[in-house]
């Protein structure tokens, strides 16, 4: 696999990680000046399966209700990758959807924001009224189903350029404001927070449960330190102890090093015997449903998270009809939670909550290409990866 760059644009390098000091990093750059709005800009441009490159694209012009918004900071998530990869969806696009920033410019009727405003998007926004709306499963709406969200080209998110057009529908539900204090970093993972907690939301916790996290990138993490919110007994498996170190940050206490533990083994010695009543599978592909599913005691439940792919029959049936398991899957954002989450991501920030502690590299947009690359090849390491448009060269974890 290749990623390809621009052929003028420098190399994303990688030192060696320091400690656990974490970087300064500004709450807000700088204000801007609607006149000073560029004709064109740098953007990431996914031109096919395993070919993204940064180009000048023309900033996208907003219609009334609409909003323009300037990046500061755009997570890489694994749903990008997927379809940098695999060539899901047709090119060119530009995609990258978990992005904070700054309003740049309004269009004629939006009231609720205005140039300067600190903002983070959801790029999927349900109708409300659809069946499955009113069924409460909201990312099969089709509604849901759209992007809200370009830099150009078909509505992709549009997060690894210099400029996203919200539309109006998002601007009406899905743009929210940062409060004062709270850094983009912290704003850029509302979105993938929101996700996780739909997920810890949909398996019924109970206090006295036994849960297991399988892997603790930032996924993990996310959906381990969100479980602990409803029970105190959560165990993390990882094969790496550099992963397990940041998870501890989170008050995550019950680590399971996975390269030479037995995570099922551990999670019926953790509850007398039966299993954990709940597993989750925060790693991507299909080789560990098997194992979340004998992990499980009978009657338990098991979350699907992680990207997982079609076609394959992983599960034995039996687990399901006799041992009684129940199998959930959980995908993309709820509107549901959309308040709980900004609470606590931007309320308990203040208070211990931080999740720029996950990121472990960030990028200038003019080497997105790098930021991609590590992303898709992840180690010890490396956690979330952002880019950001306002910094000139790649910076690590101190």
């Amino acid at each position: 696999m290749q990623i390809k760059p621009m052929a003028d644009s420098p190399s994303g390098r990688q030192g060696e990680p320091g400690g656990d000091r974490q970087l300064s990093v500004p709450a807000f750059r700088s204000r801007p000046n609607p006149a000073e709005i560029p004709a064109t800009m740098q953007a990431a441009v996914y031109r096919g399966i395993d070919d993204v490159r940064v180009e000048r694209v023309p900033v996208p012009a907003i219609a009334a209700g609409e909003v323009l918004i300037r990046v500061d900071t755009c997570g890489v998530c694994g749903t990008d990758l997927k379809k940098i990869h695999t060539g899901s969806h047709s090119a060119p696009r530009i995609f990258g959807h978990e992005t904070a920033g700054v309003v740049a410019a309004t269009g004629s009727g939006v009231r609720r924001f205005c140039v300067g405003d600190r903002v983070m998007v959801y790029h999927h926004i349900p109708c409300g009224e659809c069946y499955y709306c009113r069924k409460k499963t909201f990312a099969q709406c089709p509604t849901y189903k759209r992007v809200g969200c370009t830099a150009g080209f078909e509505p992709s998110g549009g997060g690894f350029a210099e400029y996203v057009r919200v539309m109006d529908w998002i601007v009406e539900r899905g743009l929210v404001k940062i409060p004062d204090g709270v850094p983009f970093e912290q704003a850029a993972v509302v979105e993938p927070l929101n996700t996780c907690y739909k997920g810890i939301r949909n398996l019924h916790l109970a206090p006295d449960e036994t849960v297991l996290v399988i892997g603790q990138g930032p996924i993990g993490i996310l959906l381990a330190s969100l479980a602990k919110r409803f029970t105190r007994n959560v165990l993390t498996a990882d094969l790496y102890p550099e992963r397990h170190r940041i998870a501890g940050q989170f008050g995550l206490d019950m680590p399971i090093n996975a390269s030479r533990e037995d995570a099922v083994a551990a999670a019926r010695a953790a509850s007398d015997g039966r299993g954990a009543d709940a597993v989750l599978v925060a790693a991507a592909g299909n080789a560990l449903i098997r194992t979340a599913m004998d992990a499980a005691r009978p009657g338990g439940r098991v979350l699907l998270f992680a990207q997982t792919q079609h076609g394959e029959s992983v599960i034995d049936p039996a687990a399901i009809c006799v041992d009684e398991k129940s199998l959930l899957g959980s995908y993309s954002a709820s509107i549901e939670v959309q308040d709980e989450c900004a609470r606590i991501a931007f309320e308990e920030f203040h208070h211990g909550y931080d999740l720029t502690r996950l990121i472990s590299h960030r990028f200038p947009l003019d080497q997105a290409a790098a930021a991609i690359e590590l992303a898709s090849r992840p180690s010890a390491e490396s956690m979330k990866i952002v880019i950001q448009p306002g910094i000139s060269h790649p910076v690590e974890r101190e």
